[in-house]
């Protein structure tokens, strides 16, 4: 293995060298999202060989387009859940400790308009920090009226009654990605992204392993593995359809879908319209939803919980109806109301929610409200639901039900309890910058000293995006593509479209160079468009 100062390079013709290797992995994993990273980093921190394929970019999905919080659901807590708010409150403190460059905690405040909202939310929220005992990151504050509008500088004064203060943590969600692929690496895993699992392979009835194809270049691939987990998110009942007609010849019965997707919308404005480093919370508006207004890398994200969606669309656009109430109800908090003219960026997110399952012939068992994990007669095991927040407790669940069902060998869990993610371990006197600040090198930790070294270090295409970093990504972090670059490796498009749209001539340019692939520059052009399209 190499030191952890030395990234391991990502050229893809030395990934599908190996990925061609006539091998048998202990484990295949399928989607490389929160899930799928996470069960691939625990896996090969337990000493399994590992390979894990997605069929887009990592954190293509779901996982980049989270809200950017680390928490351990308050909602969880009303509804009586203590088990798994306390279960996501550990794993809160356990992520901000593994990645503290990329994560970090974060003041958020429920403004009371109400004599009663105060008391109410101030005593489930001091439960919260007796949940989280020592895990906690800040206690729970009643605010006057004056300090709830010193700490939310814009917030609507009229009526103003005070407010409470609490502690969740917030982070990058496709760079954590990012970090979770690169540290599964450091122990052997082998990560390719654009590797579509096309189809399954069966000895005496029971999985080995997949058919994939590389999604740029078309060539075929065949992954011996002894056991192959599903953990393609939103998309996992599309392989579990290929283990059922694979075992249906005649036109026997299809699996139920175990996913509901439902979708959450963020709209991206400027700082000025929250001006603050503290969160503002909304958790009753005037339809029963949540509101929020959150501080993120220099701009503000606006949105509500999710809504049913009944389709599984790569690029789903808001609903009119979303983008309408978002603003309104920012109107009634907010001194400075948002309107559609405003809008940066506006992104959706799917959400894997979980169908109850029935025995029919699939043993199935709920690990959590959240997620699942069940195992199919043939031996696929797939996975679905969580947040991001509790990835690492949904891969240890994971493979303890792969050592339950004989697919791994029963190997002790806690490997990555302690682990630090590639770039966690700064040097002596590092100080992370705050995520609410314009995003620049702080996200690379103790690694931002190998960005100085690289062409163009000093060549800025816009604020916080330097020539070097487009570079670093094409070479150690898996980018392909202009959108690889702009969505994920740096957050531009989640963030202004408009100037990311203006920037990938010159993106595509560089990786090109470096990679000798096609970077896909007028399709990022046309997506950062849609980013741009309000309803």
């Amino acid at each position: 293995m190499l030191p952890p100062q030395t990234p391991l390079p990502t050229r893809r013709a030395g990934l599908l060298a190996r990925l061609a290797e006539d091998r048998v992995y202990d484990l295949a994993v399928v989607g490389g999202g929160a899930t799928g990273l996470g069960v691939a980093l625990d896996a090969a921190a337990r000493g399994f060989s590992v390979v894990l394929l997605d069929s887009h970019d990592f954190a293509k999905g779901t996982s980049s387009r989270a809200t950017k919080l680390v928490h351990g659901g308050v909602r969880y807590l009303a509804q009586g859940n203590i088990s798994l708010v306390r279960e996501a409150l550990h794993e809160r403190t356990t992520l901000l400790r593994n990645a503290p460059h990329l994560a970090q905690p974060l003041a958020f405040v429920v403004p009371s308009y109400h004599w009663w909202e105060a008391p109410f939310y101030g005593i489930g929220l001091t439960m919260y920090d007796l949940l989280a005992g020592k895990a906690g990151l800040g206690k729970t504050r009643f605010l006057g009226a004056a300090a709830t509008a010193q700490a939310l500088p814009t917030v609507r004064v009229e009526g103003l009654k005070g407010g409470v203060q609490y502690w969740d943590g917030q982070f990058n969600d496709a760079r954590l990605a990012l970090a979770l692929a690169r540290t599964a690496a450091t122990r052997g895993a082998l990560l390719v992204n654009y590797c579509a699992a096309t189809g399954l392979l069966y000895d005496g009835g029971k999985i080995c392993g997949l058919l994939a194809q590389d999604s740029l270049s078309g060539q075929s691939y065949r992954v011996r593995a002894r056991c192959v987990v599903n953990a393609a998110g939103v998309w996992v009942d599309s392989l579990r359809e290929m283990d059922s007609e694979a075992h249906s010849a005649g036109g026997g019965k299809t699996v139920k879908p175990m996913v509901a997707p439902s979708q959450g919308v963020h709209i991206v404005v400027d700082r000025s319209f929250l001006n603050s480093d503290t969160a503002l919370m909304v958790p009753k508006t005037s339809d029963g939803r949540v509101l929020f207004a959150v501080p993120w890398l220099g701009k503000v994200i606006l949105g509500t919980t999710d809504t049913p969606r009944s389709d599984l669309a790569r690029e789903p656009l808001a609903f009119a109806q979303e983008v309408e109430f978002i603003l309104s109800e920012s109107a009634r908090y907010l001194r400075k109301a948002p309107t559609r003219a405003d809008i940066k960026s506006i992104w959706v997110g799917l959400r894997p929610l979980v169908k109850p399952q029935d025995d029919d012939g699939e043993r199935t068992k709920a690990l959590s409200r959240e997620h699942t994990v069940i195992v199919s007669r043939s031996g696929l095991v797939t996975v679905t639901g969580g947040k991001w927040t509790t990835y690492r407790a949904m891969a240890e669940d994971v493979l303890e039900k792969c050592a339950e069902k004989g697919l791994l060998a029963s190997r002790p869990a806690g490997h990555t309890e302690g682990l630090r993610l590639v770039g966690a371990d700064a040097p002596a006197g590092f100080s992370p910058v705050s995520v609410s600040k314009t995003e620049g090198p702080h996200s690379y930790g103790d690694e931002k000293h190998l960005l100085d070294d690289l062409p163009g270090a000093d060549a800025w295409l816009a604020d916080g995006l330097s020539e070097a970093m487009v570079r670093f990504a094409a070479r150690y972090e898996y980018a392909v593509t202009v959108e690889d670059m702009l969505a994920r490796r740096s957050r531009l498009l989640f963030l202004d479209a408009r100037l990311a749209g203006e920037l990938a001539p010159r993106v595509a340019e560089i990786l090109k160079k470096e990679t000798g692939l096609d970077p896909r520059e007028s399709e990022f052009i046309q997506l950062a468009a849609q980013y741009l399209q309000i309803p």
